[in-house]
């Protein structure tokens, strides 16, 4: 799933940024990542976090404490993945190129492949902590983790694009980025194997990644656009997200049946 998940978010990131409506296509695509992950952490990974630690109050902490990390490696340049003032890692195309020139984007566009090295390797451990608490979890968390990497990749395409690269080159490292998630999921299930009280606690960090990812940098974006037309179709988008989520949990409780 990470493998294959790296791969699919990269490649259908590539297929959007090269087309000329991309930037309508991702506003689709943040909108229905937004209910992916909020649909996965709140109805999945937390309910399972608690059921695994056993103590709600502990686990709601963690989720607390997750969230402010997160914002901390934000404001470090970690988690997001662009230091351009009016360029946000997890608002794809948000930038307006005409503002910033060649050179600009030159000094990102190696901080796009280090920030997305680091985010693919956390991803990669917090699948494989959920597959080790249960096979149905794992592949609810993959899929709001693709779900959301798709518009992220996009906007990252783009930033490389502007910073020189070549489009077979920026799909190349693209995809060896990718790789990453392979790597931090079998690191993580390596590790977890010995040390199996520490799935809990990763598992309540994926749900702070999921709810930090969608409330404090995809919703923030969605609220550019104003009007009615828009936000009716916002909330459709992410009604199918979450619907998403469920429909992806009960066809594995269906195959599992059988």
């Amino acid at each position: 799933m990470s493998l294959v998940g790296g791969a699919l978010s990269v490649v259908a990131a590539a297929a959007f940024a090269l087309r000329a409506r991309a930037q309508w296509g991702v506003s689709l695509l943040v909108s229905y990542a937004i209910g992916a992950l909020l649909g996965a952490s709140f109805l999945e990974v937390l309910p399972h976090a608690i059921t695994a630690s056993g103590d709600a109050s502990t686990t709601t902490a963690t989720v607390l404490g997750g969230i402010l990390a997160f914002f901390v490696l934000e404001k470090l340049v970690l988690w997001r993945h662009c230091h351009i003032e009016s360029c946000e890692g997890h608002e794809p195309l948000a930038h307006d190129h005409g503002r910033h020139n060649e050179h600009d984007y030159g000094r990102s566009g190696m901080m796009i492949l280090v920030g997305d090295t680091f985010h693919n390797t956390v991803d990669g451990v917090l699948i494989a902590a959920a597959f080790m608490e249960d096979v149905r979890l794992g592949i609810v968390t993959a899929v709001a983790i693709i779900a959301h990497e798709i518009p992220q990749e996009v906007g990252d395409f783009v930033i490389l694009l502007h910073s020189g690269y070549s489009k077979t080159r920026a799909l190349a490292f693209n995809l060896l980025s990718s790789l990453a998630t392979l790597v931090g999921a079998l690191l993580a299930y390596a590790a977890l194997g010995r040390v199996q009280s520490a799935v809990p606690v990763l598992l309540a960090l994926a749900a702070a990644s999921m709810i930090y990812v969608a409330v404090a940098d995809l919703i923030p974006g969605l609220h550019k656009r104003t009007e009615l037309r828009s936000t009716i179709q916002q909330v459709l988008l992410i009604a199918a997200g979450i619907a998403t989520i469920v429909l992806t949990d009960r066809i594995v409780d269906l195959f599992a049946a059988h």
